[in-house]
């Protein structure tokens, strides 16, 4: 069920502007991988786009999470980093979190929920490791526990910085240096795909694409199951959903946020929703084609494209297409029921 909120300020000055992607660059350069702009014959053959994947499953950590983990770390002060960072998150935040406070000499809380996929546990506690002492992860219940509540609650008690999944200036504007990274290697682009969960990476690609093509149209891509953003977005007034049970685990957040929503409604075009079994298709279209190993999540854009391509093919056809791939950690476990949704079995 959606629950209502508040609309955003259209007044109200950009949280995030291109120059604050420029600046989250310069703290990336050299430390975050600038990750290929890769193409597909037979993808653009089957859609009669001209695709351009950015490639952030080939990121550190795996996903671009990294960047702006990293940029707003490095954005705190020396005393706010010795004394720590908390992040709660199901996987790619928390691994992103851990690596780049492993980096930059932070310790490092780190609240999960019990049923985040193993391997991204597994790889969150693997960089704590090298993190200064203090650093741990924390397990939670989602059934009984409110992870904002637990890692405010924490941080409070322990005296750190919360570095939150998506809604903060800083992490907006290091996942808006892909958009960036994006425009300037594909050369102008007309279309931009970018999956949405909480909305950080949309919108900061959002920013960052409308000052580098300004003419592109943008469109957010979610599933079904999990349509806040969408249903936020067509309406003008913030939607939540609760626990959706959709595969795409990073795209499972309740709500888009106040900065995020705020972005999103000012320089997104368009959203839409693909469905369960379109995300698994597109997933293992990406390994067939791509020769990619791409997470649910990581897939949302790529079957957006795939969707338009079928319903609104004018909207593709001929037009150079930027399709963010946000990552690439897939459980091998996983792989079974990506093959029964894409076959319909489930």
């Amino acid at each position: 069920m959606h629950a209502e909120g508040s609309p955003p300020d259209a007044s109200r000055r950009d949280c995030v502007t291109i120059d604050d992607v420029r600046a989250a660059a310069d703290r990336l350069h050299g430390v975050a991988h600038r990750t290929p702009v890769m193409s597909s014959r037979s993808i653009d053959f089957m859609t009669g786009a001209l695709g351009r994947f950015k490639c952030e499953n080939l990121q550190r950590v795996g996903a671009f999470k990294f960047r702006g983990a990293y940029n707003a770390i490095a954005s705190l002060d020396d005393a706010a980093r010795r004394a720590g960072v908390l992040a709660y998150s199901s996987g790619n935040h928390a691994q992103a979190v851990a690596l780049a406070a492993s980096l930059l000499g932070a310790p490092a809380v780190i609240v999960m929920p019990e049923n985040a996929p193993r391997v991204k546990l597994a790889a969150t506690r693997a960089y704590l490791e090298r993190a200064p002492k203090g650093s741990e992860v924390v397990l939670y219940d989602p059934a009984t526990t409110v992870r904002e509540e637990l890692g405010a609650r924490l941080a409070a008690e322990r005296g750190m910085t919360v570095v939150p999944p998506y809604d903060h200036p800083a992490v907006i504007a290091g996942q808006g240096t892909a958009g960036l990274e994006l425009c300037e290697d594909a050369g102008p682009i007309d279309l931009l795909l970018a999956p949405c969960g909480g909305g950080g990476l949309l919108s900061g690609c959002a920013v960052a694409t409308r000052a580098l093509c300004r003419t592109c149209r943008i469109i957010g891509v979610e599933p079904e199951l999990a349509d806040d953003a969408t249903s936020s977005f067509r309406d003008g007034v913030l939607r939540t959903v609760r626990n959706p049970p959709t595969i795409a685990d990073g795209a499972r957040t309740p709500y888009l946020g106040r900065h995020t929503f705020a972005l999103v409604t000012r320089h997104v075009d368009d959203m839409m929703i693909v469905s369960e079994g379109e995300i698994a298709r597109a997933a293992l279209l990406a390994m067939e084609r791509l020769k990619l190993v791409v997470e649910p999540t990581g897939a949302l854009a790529l079957a957006g494209l795939l969707r338009l391509a079928r319903e609104q093919p004018d909207e593709v056809a001929g037009r150079t297409v930027g399709i963010v791939i946000s990552g690439g950690n897939l459980d091998p476990a996983a792989v079974g029921r990506l093959l029964a949704l894409a076959s319909g079995e489930v």
